[in-house]
């Protein structure tokens, strides 16, 4: 690296962040985010696992066809398999790399490898090895390092080292170090391995403890220059290290970290942060650093009082630095399709032909049930048009009665992936449970509820509700296999779905079809993996 403070943004939200559960993002979703991450200026881009599916194969090549300025980047096991197919989905990238690991630790040496160290140490010699006849830009992680012997693992990447990989990283893969340990373990570490100075030393840290940014902060100030980070923290378990949080941390603390800083352009920040939130439907909580609805929100009097005066009485950051002030245009149902172009340009959204008609057509509908359509609508609606072309069942039309008198009952009419109608029917305890049901009677599959919610995507009494839902299924790849719907003993896939509208029943029913589509895409991709179990990731 040509400047020395300057610590690298390793985003992995395409990777790890995507194996939370009931997350399951199509290839054009993927794109729009990594297109989101190049705005936002990180670094590199860990776009997925290509070996884990088809449909993760064919998202990273899209991403590393398409998308221009970070190092696009692919994870791959310590198996020559794994390490062809990350290199075939990544390879016409402008500047990829290949990431492989092998674990480190003796309780993942022994019961996940079911192996021996000296068995790691040739895995990880032939890996590397391999990885680097393809590719001039290899990472290599000792997973779950922070649990192994500091010198065995030394060992380890010092072979790494002698087989050309170019970064080598340190995953705290269960979350368990804390600040001070983690710093020390990378100290020893150059102790150890000097050729660790002729290198980038990254940290991933995650969150079981609350302490992935801590940690990865630990990890900046004893040498690493190189964060691996997810938008909004999502990841396995209880997340990664927030790259919201790691960024503005250096960036309103350079002063006192001697100057370290990133490039990210931190404007860019909230409107990131809101696509990830809507296309995995995964919420930001109010209080979430940075990028909640109450992370620049002042109730206590005293407080408001202070801010009135001087905002930087209660306050470390300005709000526009993130972009939490969007724009404050608004369109009327007068306003035309060159109005909406040049408003979604400002956005950041460079929508044209069928895109931005249909876009227009959302506008229009919309534009007849609220008097003005603001900049966080506009946001919703170009969202929620990535969402229209996903294959699969799409809601036609429903109708729900509803009464205190009598249970209500839900009849809905969809189109099948083949375009071919279906319809059902079912009385539920409530119009959405009756809706619910009846779209499972419509499609025959019995998909189960796990998560459900309703928000106002602006703060005004005609607001878009924003549905969110998140559907499991008992054993839909066996289903798919012998063509019978319907819950089965076994592997159980999720999908996630969102919608916006006016109307929060319509927005619930749309999102329950997506989700039902996405949980089926996922058992689709069951299906068709590896016989081999994939084990844990760094």
């Amino acid at each position: 690296m040509s400047d020395p403070q300057q610590v690298r943004i390793f985003d992995t939200t395409l990777r790890d962040g995507e194996q939370s559960p009931g997350i399951s993002l199509n290839v054009g979703e993927k794109l729009e985010i990594a297109e989101a991450l190049a705005r936002l200026g990180v670094d590199i881009i860990e776009a997925g696992f290509p070996i884990a599916s088809p449909g993760d194969f064919e998202a990273v090549r899209t991403i590393a066809r398409q998308v221009e300025g970070p190092v696009i980047c692919g994870l791959a096991r310590a198996n020559p398999g794994d390490i062809d197919r990350c290199w075939e989905a990544v390879q016409d990238a402008e500047r990829p790399r290949i990431h492989t690991f092998c674990s480190t630790s003796d309780i993942h040496i022994e019961h996940q490898l079911r192996s021996d160290r000296e068995s790691v140490k040739g895995l990880t010699r032939a890996s590397v090895a391999q990885a680097r006849a393809l590719c001039e830009d290899v990472e290599f992680s000792p997973m779950d390092a922070t649990r192994a012997d500091v010198e065995f693992t030394a060992e380890v990447l010092q072979i790494a080292l002698d087989e050309g990989a170019t970064t080598i990283n340190v995953p705290d893969t269960v979350g368990y170090a804390m600040p001070m340990e983690y710093a020390a373990f990378l100290t020893r570490l150059y102790e150890l391995v000097p050729d660790l100075r002729g290198v980038t030393l990254s940290t991933h840290c995650h969150d079981d403890l609350g302490l992935a940014v801590a940690n990865s902060f630990a990890g900046v100030q004893a040498g690493a220059r190189q964060v691996e980070c997810a938008i909004n923290g999502i990841g396995e378990r209880a997340g990664n290290a927030s790259l919201e949080e790691i960024v503005m941390l250096l960036h309103v603390r350079a002063q006192s970290t001697d100057g370290l800083h990133t490039k990210i352009e931190t404007t860019e920040i909230a409107r990131a942060s809101r696509l990830v939130s809507r296309l995995t439907g995964y919420a930001i909580q109010p209080n979430k650093a940075i990028v909640g609805r109450n992370a620049f929100a002042h109730e206590s009097g005293i407080h408001q009082d202070g801010v009135l005066k001087d905002r930087s009485t209660f306050e470390i950051m300005d709000a526009r630095t993130v972009g939490l002030e969007i724009s404050a245009l608004v369109l009327g149902k007068h306003s035309g399709r060159a109005a909406l172009k040049a408003a979604l340009e400002e956005l950041g959204y460079k929508v044209d032909g069928a895109t931005l008609n249909a876009a227009f057509k959302r506008f229009k509908e919309i534009a007849d049930l609220k008097k003005t359509v603001s900049a966080m609508d506009l946001e919703a609606l170009v969202t929620d048009e990535l969402r229209v072309a996903q294959a699969g069942w799409t809601l036609e039309s429903f109708d729900v009665e509803a009464s205190s008198r009598r249970p209500p009952h839900a009849t809905v009419t969809l189109a099948d992936p083949d375009g071919q109608p279906a319809t059902g029917e079912f009385t539920g305890d409530g119009p959405i449970d009756a809706i619910f049901k009846a779209i499972n009677a419509a499609t025959g599959i019995d998909a189960r509820l796990r998560e459900f919610r309703v928000d106002a995507v602006t703060p005004y009494a005609d607001a878009l509700g924003e549905a969110n839902v998140v559907v499991e299924l008992g054993d839909p790849a066996a289903a798919i296999r012998t063509g019978t719907p319907g819950v089965l003993s076994g592997e159980r896939a999720t999908g996630s779905g969102q919608a916006v509208a006016t109307d929060i029943i319509e927005a619930a029913a749309t999102a329950y079809v997506r989700a039902l589509s996405s949980a089926v895409s996922q058992a689709a991709a069951l299906a068709e993996a590896p016989a081999e179990e994939l084990t844990g990731t760094p």
